[in-house]
């Protein structure tokens, strides 16, 4: 009962915060200078008046700003994120076909940094001051420090000019004709390098993070009673130490899951990978308003997912926690 009520409030919550957050992007873009009509016009070689207000009319730019907004929200609340004229599409088609690309980049993305930033932050805790310790705290903040936009154009430079080991575009070789496991394995060798990218700043920060909590943890009196107990080191640390020192990683790794989707966009960009964060980029040069929108609300609807599903995620990490 507990946890039914526990969810009905979060996501009543989390709704409130979408329907904000919409608010505040539609006035944000809409302060923006520079709007799809002169877009438009200026690709068409049109700068007669008449056709100008002909398109804005088309576009609902010539009412107040009060009244879009109470459009736009009402569209939304019915799951209308509207229409695409760049395109010639509804948004929300276009968000769906470019949602299973960012999810498959940004999820592969956050299992590598949180699988090996644990990993080795776990082991610099359990070799604490040694070389190896040294040596992983180093590389991780070379990888925290390195700005993730020149570590992309780097690996493609390096894997794909150079040592011709990886594709550096694309979602799968166009023209290939592959299925079944073929069509996997191309696809997960494209996935590869923007994954990697993507996620090495983040495996350093969760790195950095479970090695200082490890050793927080290490100092308290329920470790020290267990090995006075003669528990054997090895279930000392995964079962009293690494256990309790998830918690702050599970916390940052949910606030953080929900900022890679727009982390994708440079990533999408360099790679040329067709999913939201490239979508997002275009919608924004085109000044694209109902599809820059639309995938700003659906970033931030992942986002708020992300942290549900990570409140949730403590009571399996820690059954202490009552929800």
């Amino acid at each position: 009962m507990k946890r039914a009520q526990f969810m009905l409030t979060r996501l009543l919550q989390g709704a409130i915060a979408i329907l904000l957050i919409a608010v505040v992007n539609f006035m944000l873009v809409r302060a923006a200078p520079g709007d799809p009509v002169s877009v438009l016009a200026g690709e068409a070689g049109a700068s007669d008046p008449q056709f100008v207000a002909q398109l804005r009319e088309q576009f609902g730019l010539d009412q107040p700003v009060t009244t879009q907004l109470a459009t736009y929200i009402g569209k939304v609340m019915r799951l209308d994120l509207g229409y695409s004229y760049r395109q010639q599409q509804p948004v929300l088609k276009l968000i769906m076909d470019r949602l299973p690309a960012t999810l498959l980049l940004t999820g592969s993305a956050f299992v590598l940094s949180l699988l090996f930033g644990v990993t080795l932050g776990a082991l610099c805790a359990r070799r604490a001051g040694t070389w190896v310790d040294s040596a992983i705290t180093v590389v991780a903040l070379v990888f925290y420090a390195i700005p993730p936009y020149w570590l992309a154009l780097m690996a493609v430079l390096v894997f794909t000019v150079q040592l011709e080991w990886l594709p550096g575009f694309g979602f799968s070789t166009v023209g290939s004709g592959l299925t079944g496991l073929a069509l996997a394995w191309d696809i997960a060798k494209h996935l590869l390098l923007p994954s990697l990218t993507l996620a090495l700043f983040y495996m350093a920060v969760y790195a950095r993070m479970t090695r200082a909590s490890m050793l927080e943890v290490a100092q308290m009196d329920f470790v020290k009673t267990a090995r006075a107990k003669g528990v054997r080191p090895g279930r000392i640390l995964r079962a009293h130490i690494l256990r309790n020192a998830l918690l702050p990683v599970v916390t940052l790794a949910g606030i953080q899951a929900g900022g890679l989707i727009g982390g994708a966009v440079l990533a999408e960009t360099v790679f040329a990978w067709p999913g939201i964060g490239r979508l997002m980029f275009d919608a924004l040069l085109q000044r694209d308003y109902s599809l820059l929108l639309g995938a700003f609300l659906v970033t931030a609807a992942m986002a708020v997912l992300f942290n549900l599903i990570t409140d949730l995620v403590y009571t399996l990490v820690d059954p202490r926690i009552e929800i």
